[in-house]
């Protein structure tokens, strides 16, 4: 027995459901999962069923040839037309018969004798992109006067009775030309955490929105349009510490040191041309780049890791959600369909590029640095930070970069100087928030870590003040800061980068 998905496309009729319920019972399938809303798209029904490879089979068999079964995803057009019909009786029955023949589906219809037209008709069709629309068209022009107000080949007017075929060519416009079979598979998991959020209360149509914005806003801030607040710090008078802030996702840092440069976490993939555009402006030999730590295994950190072709150090639990490919690996979150489906689709629209040379950090050492363990140690220079492992609050595996003698935290995404946000980078965070309505798989145990991680800094910022320094917290969003009061402060300048522009 195997658990099975499929998409039926059903007329909107009534017993349509019960014949496709007798199908899956006839083969002693069960169904685990359906999901219909008229609200979204009357005619689209999602099914997962446990059954055997055989019935599974039959059952698709069976849908298909009563025409249930949706195989693939035609493009529509979109056509709006006014038409002057004759006063007398039978002239719409004759007219909707032409519509009937060309297999046009009709979205409005409008006419009104006692309007300011009283003999026109006004009509929106969608329909399969094929000779059907000339020739309805042309059969139209020869019996009627016809005034084209619009035709649309884009999807971009279908109306909701195609909703999920709408919704597909929107996906397709920002991952380019797919197999019709990923684009069902893309739509049926959207369609289940748009049934998992409806459950709470959401809006389904703010759910598939926001899928959407998700992708259009990285797609919007690239080439000639991404840019970067950006942080240069020297931490040794011949180490220097930049911090990368691009406009959706995590920071990058990097450290140059005389004879390397050592990266910790990458920005999406999406972003790979235009970083490295970035860093060349900045004067950073990339050549001299002989590794990279990823902090945890989210896209915004790490997703770019495989364009480089050196070393990339991780935590074990951080290769098993890369290989899962989802973020809610190890945690209590593991079967959460909200997590699973977050990162698919995030890795997707960011474009995901798996490291081939992957090293994992060893384990426990035996030392600690407040509650954490130190699980390695890395050197660059003459600076040397401890790998301080994680409780798995934000994700499993994810992990903290510690040097006390230099002062420095990296506390990927456990502690975030959020008013440094601009509203911008604040509004594309907030999507991640909605879709899996936390980005945390554990709140108790990321609420730990924040509070070890803050008590750590200043015990840091204590020692180093009879030297008149101060310890970074380096975010995995928003500015490098320090502690003032228990809050977080924006530390140093922040330079606006942007591409095209000279500094």
């Amino acid at each position: 027995m195997g658990k099975f998905s499929f998409v039926a496309h059903m007329p909107d009729e009534p017993g349509s459901l019960h014949r496709a319920a007798e199908i899956i019972k006839k083969y002693d399938g069960n169904i685990n999962r359906i999901q219909f809303d008229r609200r979204i798209d009357p005619g689209t029904v999602f099914y997962e069923v446990t059954a055997s490879d055989d019935a599974y089979r039959k059952i698709t068999e069976d849908l298909a040839r009563i025409g249930y079964l949706q195989t693939s995803l035609v493009s529509l057009d979109f056509l709006k037309f006014c038409v002057y019909l004759p006063h007398r009786p039978g002239a719409l029955y004759e007219f909707l018969g032409y519509i009937t023949s060309a297999g046009a589906n009709i979205a409005l219809i409008d006419f009104d004798d006692k309007g300011r037209h009283p003999d026109r008709l006004t009509v929106s069709l969608n329909l399969e992109q094929s000779r059907e629309i000339d020739r309805l068209l042309d059969q139209l022009k020869s019996r009627y006067r016809l005034e084209i107000v619009e035709y649309d080949k884009t999807g971009k007017h279908l109306d909701d009775t195609v909703f999920y075929v709408r919704y597909a060519q929107e996906v397709r416009e920002l991952i380019g030309e797919s197999e019709d079979a990923f684009l069902l598979s893309f739509l049926a998991d959207t369609n289940h955490i748009a049934q998992e959020l409806m459950d709470r209360g959401c809006n389904p149509h703010q759910v598939f929105d926001s899928v959407l914005a998700t992708g259009r806003t990285m797609n919007a801030t690239s080439g000639d349009n991404f840019y970067s607040a950006v942080q240069q710090f020297a931490i040794t008078p011949d180490t220097m510490l930049y911090c990368f802030q691009p406009p959706c996702g995590g920071s990058i840092f990097l450290i140059q040191a005389p004879a390397e440069l050592v990266m910790i976490d990458t920005g999406y993939g999406i972003y790979h041309d235009d970083i490295m555009t970035m860093f060349s402006r900045y004067g950073v030999d990339m050549r001299k780049l002989t590794r990279i730590i990823v902090t945890h295994a989210d896209a915004d950190h790490c997703g770019a890791a495989g364009h480089f072709s050196v070393p990339v150090y991780m935590h074990t639990g951080t290769l098993e959600i890369i290989r899962t490919n989802n973020r809610g690996y190890g945690s209590r979150s593991q079967e959460s369909v909200l997590e699973a489906f977050y990162t698919k689709m995030i890795n997707l629209f960011s474009r995901f590029a798996i490291p081939s040379d992957i090293h994992c950090f060893s384990g426990p050492t035996g030392a600690t640095r407040g509650i954490f363990p130190v699980i390695g140690t890395v050197t660059i220079g003459g600076l040397e930070l401890d790998v301080l492992d994680g409780l798995g609050g934000h994700t499993f595996g994810q992990v903290f970069l510690y040097s006390r003698t230099h002062g420095l935290i990296f506390a990927a995404d456990s502690v975030i100087n959020f008013r440094s946000l601009t509203q911008e980078r604040a509004d594309y965070s907030s999507l991640a928030a909605f879709l899996v309505t936390s980005v945390n798989v554990d709140s108790d145990r990321a609420k730990q870590e924040r509070i070890a991680l803050t008590a750590l800094a200043e015990e840091t910022d204590n020692a180093l003040a009879p030297a008149g320094r101060r310890c970074l917290i380096c975010g995995g969003h928003g500015a490098v800061s320090v502690l003032e009061n228990g809050k977080l402060v924006q530390y140093g300048k922040i330079d606006e980068y942007r591409a095209g522009k000279s500094e």
